[in-house]
C-alpha cells in the first residue's frame, strides 16, 4: 500500500486502484486490511520491547521498524494468499517482528508473546528454528547465510525425492534484503554447478534500497538482474504499483516514467519525503510533458504516488507471484522495489534503519490505521472478512495431519572390525571406512558426502567409485586418465556432491542436509571433508549450521604442520580450539586407524538421533602412524572399553611401568598429546624412561569431551575427574600437554587437575619445511618435550 506524504498507509479505496482480471478486488481490499494489521502489529512488538517493558541495566533494546515495514505487503501477500502446505521459506532478519504478527493472527503464537520480543525466553530478535516459540522454518541473522540455506535446502528435497520418493517439504522461499546481494556467500552459491536447476527455488528481493547507515548509491538493480539471468535463473520484477503504471500510459507518461527510472536512489529517497508543493517542481525539472502528466494530482496525493512501488502493490505481488508458481525448470528470483519504513512517518529517512517511532508517532499510525487504543494487540474477529480469510490461511499452511513416524535411522554399527595396515594416516583411515561402508547397501542407504573440489585429496575417492555422484539427470561420462581413478558417474542415485572451492557452500550444504528429516521428513547423514586450514573460511556457515541443530559429520583434513611443505598460509593452528568451544559440536582428533573408525561411525549414529544427537569434526592428518603404538593399550584395556574411552575423551597409551624397574616412581609426569604428535609423546616417554623419569602419556581423542566433562562435573566431585584417564594416585603429578596447533587448546588441563602444567604447541605463522624441522622450530618435537619434563623437576 502506498504512502501519503507523512508516510502513513494509504487504502486501495484511497488510490482508487482499478481491478485486475487474475486478482479479485474483494480479496485485495480483505489483504490490504490484514496488511494494516501487520504493520501495526509489528510496529508495536518493537516498540512495546523499548518502551513498554522496564528498562534496569540502561542498554537499548532496539528493533527495526523500517525494515520490518517494507515486507509487510510482501509478507502479507505470501502468507495469506501464495504458500502452500509444505513450503518452506527463510524471512530476511530484521522482520522477524511481522512473522511474529503474522503467525499470531494464523493462530500460530499466543498473544501474550507479543510483549516479548528480544526478552529472555521470549521471541529472539532474529528467526531462529531453534529458540522462538512459533514455528520458524529456517534461522537468519547472518545476513546472506538466510538466502543461501533454502537453495541447499531446496537441493536436500531433489536428493530426498530421487533416493527416497516421499518428502514434506514442496517449495523452498527465500525473502531477503537487497543489502544482503552484498554478502559474498551469496554469489558464492549462485555461482556453484551443484545448485543448477532449482526449479523448487524462489528468492525475492525487498529492494528498498537501503542499508544499516545510507541510501545505497547508484542504480544497481538492472546490473544484478542480468547477473542472475546470467546464471540462468528465471528473473521476475514488480516495480511500479498500479497508479503510476496508470500514469505512464498517460501522453507524456513515458518521459516520468524515464525521469524515476534515472533517478539516483538517494534522489528519489528524497524527494517521496517532500511535500506536494515543493516535490512537483523538483519532479519536473521543468519539463513540460512531466507536469502535464501530474498536473491532475493534487499535492497531498503526489508524495504518496510517487512512492506507488510494486513491492507496495497487492495485486502486483500476487501477479507475480503467480508467474513465478509456474514451473521452468530454473530456479526464480523477483526483484520487488519497496520504501523503507512503508507506512511510517519514517519512510525514506536515510536513517531509518534503527529508528524507533516517538510516542507521538506512534499514536498517529495508531489513529491512521484505525486500531481501538483499548485493545493494540487485537487480532480479528472470527466472522469478520479478514477472520475468515486467517483462518483459511492457517488451514492452508497448518493443517492438522496425521502424526508420521520419524525416518528409521540406518543400521550403522559402533564398530566394523576392520584390519589395518602397519603404518596409516588417519586421513587414509577414514577413506578406508567410508570404502568399507559403501559396500553395506542398509548402513549406506541414508549417507552423502560432499566436498569443495578436495574429494580425491582428503581420500573420498573409494567412495564416489562406488556410490556415484549425485545430480538430477544423468549426465555422460568421458573416459580419460582421471576417470581411472575418480569414476563420477553422476546422476539421481549418486550419493556425493561436489561443490566448487566454496567452504561456506559446504557448511551450508550440511547444515540442510543435516536438517534434511526436519525439513523434507526424510533422514540423511551428511559427511563433508575440507582442508582443515579453511575451516576458518566456512566458519560463519558452520556457526549457523550449528545454532540451527543440524547433525552432520566433517573432517579437516590434512591439518597441522602435516601441510609443513605448503608454509604458514596453509597452517590450522586454532582449529582445536573452533572444535572445543562451538555449542552442538563434538571434537575429536584421533591418532590410530582403529580410532578413526569410532568417531566416525559414532558421529554418523549421533546424525540419526534427532534429540540427543550433534555434530561432529574429525580433525585428521595425512602423517603416516606405527599402529602397533596402541597394542599394549588395546591389549591392557580391551576393544569395547578402550573404544568407550576413545568417545568420552582420552585414555592412558603408555603407562611407565612399562619402562621397567630403574625408573624412580616419585618423579612422576604426564604427557598428554593428541592426533599426529601422539608419536612424539611415546618417544619422549621413552627416553625419559631411560633417565629413570615416570612419564606417563595420555591420549587426548577429544580435549572438547574431556572439557565438557570437566565443565558438568559439580565441584564437590572433581577430586575423581578424569578418573579412567589419570590414575588416582598419580593425580597430583605435573603435566605437558603438546598439541599440533595452538598451545592455548589445552592450557586448561593443568588448572582443571590442580597441577603444574607446561603447555607446548603451535603459536606462531609457519613457513615450509619437513615436518621434522617444524616439530623442531615450533619445539613440539619429543627433545622439546623431554626438556620440558626436566624443566618441570629442575
Amino acid at each position: 500500500m502506498p504512502t501519503n506524504h507523512s508516510g502513513l498507509a494509504l487504502s486501495h479505496r484511497d488510490l482508487g486502484l482499478v481491478n485486475r482480471p487474475a486478482v479479485d478486488q474483494d480479496m485485495l481490499d480483505v489483504l490490504d486490511t490484514i496488511q494494516q494489521r501487520v504493520l501495526w502489529l509489528a510496529t508495536n512488538i518493537i516498540h512495546h520491547a523499548n518502551y513498554g517493558r522496564a528498562i534496569t541495566d540502561g542498554m537499548k533494546v532496539g528493533g527495526h521498524q523500517a525494515s520490518s515495514a517494507s515486507v509487510v505487503t510482501l509478507m502479507t501477500a505470501l502468507y495469506f494468499h501464495f504458500l502452500q502446505e509444505g513450503d518452506r521459506i527463510s524471512i530476511k532478519p530484521h522482520a522477524s517482528p511481522v512473522l511474529h504478527a503474522i503467525q499470531y493472527l494464523l493462530g500460530q503464537l499466543p498473544r501474550s508473546y507479543l510483549t516479548t520480543l528480544r526478552a529472555y525466553r521470549g521471541l529472539q530478535a532474529y528467526p531462529s528454528r531453534t529458540k522462538d516459540p512459533d514455528h520458524v522454518d529456517f534461522s537468519t541473522g547472518s545476513v546472506g547465510l538466510g538466502a543461501v540455506a533454502p537453495a541447499f535446502a531446496a537441493l536436500s528435497q531433489k536428493y530426498a525425492q530421487a533416493h527416497f520418493g516421499r518428502v514434506t517439504s514442496r517449495r523452498f522461499v527465500a525473502l531477503i534484503g537487497d543489502a544482503e546481494l552484498d554478502e559474498g556467500n551469496v554469489w558464492e552459491a549462485v555461482l556453484d554447478e551443484a545448485l543448477e536447476g532449482l526449479d523448487n527455488l524462489i528468492w525475492i528481493v525487498d529492494l528498498n534500497r537501503q542499508s544499516l547507515d545510507r541510501v545505497v548509491p547508484g542504480i544497481r538493480a538492472a546490473r544484478l538482474k542480468r547477473l542472475f539471468e546470467e546464471m540462468n535463473w528465471r528473473v521476475l520484477e514488480v516495480k511500479y504499483g498500479r497508479r503510476l503504471q496508470a500514469l505512464f500510459a498517460q501522453p507524456g507518461g513515458q518521459a516520468l516514467r524515464q525521469r524515476i527510472d534515472e533517478m539516483d536512489n538517494e534522489e528519489y529517497q528524497a524527494l517521496i519525503r517532500l511535500p506536494g508543493d515543493q516535490l512537483r517542481q523538483r519532479l519536473a525539472l521543468g519539463d513540460a510533458s512531466i507536469l502535464a502528466v501530474v498536473q491532475g494530482l493534487p499535492d497531498a496525493e503526489l508524495p504518496a504516488v510517487l512512492a506507488n512501488l510494486g513491492g507496495h502493490d497487492l495485486s502486483e505481488l500476487v501477479t507475480v507471484l503467480e508467474e513465478a508458481a509456474q514451473d521452468r525448470g530454473q530456479p526464480t528470483i523477483i526483484f520487488a522495489y519497496t520504501i523503507k519504513g512503508w507506512g511510517l512517518p519514517i519512510a525514506g529517512h536515510p536513517l531509518n534503519h534503527s529508528m524507533l517511532l516517538t510516542e507521538n508517532q506512534r499514536a498517529g499510525v495508531r489513529e491512521q490505521l484505525g486500531i481501538d487504543p483499548h485493545d493494540e494487540w487485537a487480532a480479528f474477529a472470527l466472522d469478520s472478512a479478514a477472520g475468515r480469510l486467517c483462518q483459511r490461511a492457517q488451514a492452508r499452511l497448518y493443517p492438522p495431519t496425521a502424526t508420521t513416524e520419524p525416518t528409521a535411522p540406518a543400521p550403522v554399527p559402533p564398530l566394523l572390525g576392520l584390519r589395518f595396515g602397519d603404518r596409516m594416516s588417519t586421513q587414509d583411515s577414514f577413506g578406508r571406512i567410508l570404502f568399507r561402508l559403501a559396500d553395506m547397501p542398509e548402513a549406506r542407504k541414508r549417507l552423502i558426502t560432499c566436498s569443495p573440489d578436495v574429494s580425491f585429496s582428503t581420500n573420498l575417492a573409494g567412495w564416489i567409485n562406488k556410490t556415484g555422484a549425485f545430480k538430477s539427470k544423468h549426465k555422460p561420462e568421458f573416459e580419460g586418465d582421471a576417470q581411472q581413478l575418480l569414476k563420477w558417474r553422476r546422476g539421481p542415485e549418486g550419493q556425493h556432491i561436489e561443490l566448487g572451492i566454496s567452504e561456506m557452500n559446504l557448511f551450508l550444504l550440511l547444515g540442510m542436509f543435516g536438517l534434511s528429516e526436519e525439513i523434507n521428513g526424510q533422514m540423511v547423514a551428511p559427511i563433508g571433508t575440507v582442508y582443515d586450514p579453511f575451516v576458518c573460511r566456512g566458519l560463519d556457515a558452520l556457526i549457523y549450521a550449528l545454532y540451527s541443530g543440524a547433525k552432520f559429520v566433517f573432517a579437516g583434513t590434512p591439518s597441522g604442520i602435516t601441510l609443513a611443505p605448503e608454509g604458514g598460509a596453509h597452517r590450522s593452528t586454532i582449529t582445536p580450539s573452533i572444535g572445543a568451544e562451538l555449542p552442538n559440536l563434538s571434537m575429536f582428533e584421533p591418532c590410530f586407524a582403529a580410532e578413526v573408525e569410532w568417531t566416525l561411525l559414532a558421529g554418523i549414529r549421533a546424525c540419526f538421533d534427532r534429540k540427543q544427537g550433534h555434530a561432529t569434526y574429525l580433525r585428521l592428518s595425512t602423517k603416516p602412524i606405527d599402529q602397533q603404538l596402541l597394542k599394549p593399550a588395546l591389549d591392557r584395556l580391551g576393544e569395547e572399553r578402550l573404544r568407550q574411552y576413545v568417545l568420552a575423551g582420552g585414555y592412558q597409551l603408555m603407562d611407565w611401568r612399562q619402562g621397567g624397574p630403574d625408573i624412580d616412581e616419585r618423579c612422576v609426569v604426564h604427557i598428554a598429546a593428541s592426533g599426529a604428535l601422539i608419536p612424539e609423546a611415546c618417544a619422549a616417554a621413552a627416553f625419559l624412561w631411560q633417565e629413570g623419569v615416570a612419564a606417563n602419556v595420555l591420549n587426548l581423542t577429544s580435549p572438547s569431551q574431556l572439557f565438557k566433562h570437566w565443565r558438568a562435573t559439580p565441584w564437590a566431585e572433581r577430586a575423581t575427574l578424569f578418573d579412567w584417564l589419570i590414575p588416582a594416585g598419580q593425580r597430583q603429578a605435573p603435566i605437558i600437554t603438546v598439541h599440533d596447533g595452538a598451545s592455548h587448546s589445552l592450557a586448561w588441563l593443568g588448572s582443571a587437575l590442580g597441577v603444574p602444567q607446561i603447555p607446548l604447541g603451535v603459536d606462531d605463522f609457519g613457513q615450509s619445511g619437513a615436518c621434522a624441522d617444524l616439530y623442531r622450530h615450533f619445539e613440539i618435537d619429543w627433545q622439546a618435550i623431554a626438556a620440558a619434563a626436566f624443566g618441570l623437576f629442575s
